[in-house]
C-alpha cells in the first residue's frame, strides 16, 4: 500500500517543513503523558532516573525500513514492533520494563503524516506496557528511515534467568507457534510473553530463558550447556499454519520464549500449571539437552538448519 511508504517528495508534507527544534517539540506533543516533563522525559541533555532497589536491564534494538518493516506495515505497526521487539528481550531476563530512549536516522523526505502514526504505535505500546519515553536523538541520514530504541528494565526480584545455566538433560520447552512470522504478520503484531516470562522466572526448577527472534535452530545454540546438545523433534515442534519444519527452525522473529527445566521435574504437571496459569498461550515440550554423542536417530540434525545470521550472505 503506497499510503505507508515513509518517503514524500512534497516538501510541504516532509519532515523537513518543520526543522529539529519543531518536530522535537511536535514528538513531544504526540508522546503525551509517556513522556515526562524534564530531567525526567526530553529536554535535557540526560534523562534522570530513580534509582532502583534491583539489578536493572538494558538491551537496545532498531527497526529499518526495508529490513525490518516495508510498506505493507503501517507506521503505526512500525512504531509497536520498535517497542515490543525490545520489551521482548527484558521478558526474556524476567524483568519488568521502565524506560527506553530513541534514536532516529530519517531522510529528510520522511512524511511528517508518517512520523506522527509511528510515534502513535510507540506511544500506545508505552502506555500498555507503564514505559515512560524519556529522551532520544535525532540524524538526517540520507535515504533512510530508521530508529533504535534503548530499553531499561528491572528485574521483579533478586532471581534473573540467563541463557547459560542450563544443564545436560534438561527439558526444552517454547511458547507459542513458529514460522512464517513475516507472511502471517506475526512480525509486527505479536504480543511480547512479559507475564509468562516473569511468571517463569519464579519457577526454581527453570535454569536458562531466552526469547526467539533469529530461529530455533540457531538460537537454541545459545542455550546448550557444555558437553551436551540440544535433541529437538520434529513431530513435537509448534507450527503456525501451513510452516514447515525447516521455517519453524529457520524463519525467525517468533518473539516467542525459548527454555530450559530442570530433568527432575515431572513435564506434563509443568505444563498443567502453565495452562491453568496461560490457558490461551501454547506451551510445547520439544526436546531435551542430550549428552555430547547420545543425540538419538529421531532427533533433527539442526547443524542442516540455519537461522538468521546478521552480516551473513543469506
Amino acid at each position: 500500500m503506497k499510503t505507508n511508504i515513509p518517503f514524500t517528495l512534497d516538501t510541504k508534507k516532509s519532515i523537513s517543513a518543520l526543522g529539529e527544534t519543531a518536530l522535537i517539540k511536535q514528538i513531544k506533543i504526540w508522546l503525551g503523558k509517556t513522556n515526562p516533563r524534564s530531567p525526567f522525559g526530553i529536554g535535557d541533555d540526560c534523562a534522570v532516573l530513580p534509582a532502583s532497589k534491583t539489578s536493572q536491564l538494558v538491551t537496545v534494538d532498531p527497526i529499518i525500513y526495508g529490513r525490518h518493516f516495508d510498506q505493507s506495515v503501517t507506521a503505526e505497526q512500525a512504531g509497536s514492533k520498535l517497542l515490543k521487539r525490545n520489551i521482548s528481550d527484558i521478558a526474556a531476563m524476567g524483568g519488568k520494563p521502565t524506560y527506553c530512549v530513541i534514536s532516529l536516522s530519517l531522510d529528510s523526505h520522511v512524511k511528517l503524516s508518517w512520523l506522527k502514526s509511528f510515534y502513535t504505535g510507540l506511544r500506545k505500546t508505552a502506555e500498555k506496557y507503564f514505559i515512560l519515553i524519556v529522551g532520544g536523538d535525532i540524524a538526517e541520514t540520507k535515504g533512510a528511515c530508521s530508529a533504535t530504541l534503548t530499553l531499561l528494565g528491572k528485574t521483579a526480584s533478586k532471581r534473573f534467568l540467563t541463557r547459560h545455566s542450563a544443564k545436560p538433560n534438561d527439558f526444552i520447552f517454547v511458547t507459542g507457534k513458529l514460522g512464517l512470522s513475516l507472511q502471517s504478520g506475526h512480525h509486527y503484531s505479536f504480543t511480547p510473553r512479559l507475564n509468562e516470562a516473569l511468571w517463569i522466572s519464579k519457577q526454581t526448577a527453570v535454569n536458562s530463558l531466552m526469547d526467539l527472534s533469529d530461529g530455533l535452530a540457531k538460537d537454541i545454540n545459545c542455550l546448550v550447556p557444555k558437553k551436551a546438545v540440544a535433541c529437538i523433534y520434529s513431530d513435537k515442534l509448534p507450527l503456525r499454519s501451513k510452516a514447515s519444519i525447516k521455517e519453524a527452525l529457520c524463519d525467525g522473529e517468533d518473539y516467542e520464549l525459548l527454555f530450559t527445566v530442570s530433568n527432575k521435574t515431572n513435564p506434563e504437571h509443568f505444563k498443567s500449571r502453565w495452562k491453568k496459569k496461560f490457558p490461551n498461550v501454547e506451551l510445547s515440550l520439544i526436546g531435551h539437552m542430550c549428552p555430547q554423542g547420545k543425540r538419538p536417530s529421531n532427533a533433527l540434525n539442526l547443524s542442516a538448519f540455519q537461522g538468521y545470521e546478521h552480516l551473513s550472505k543469506q
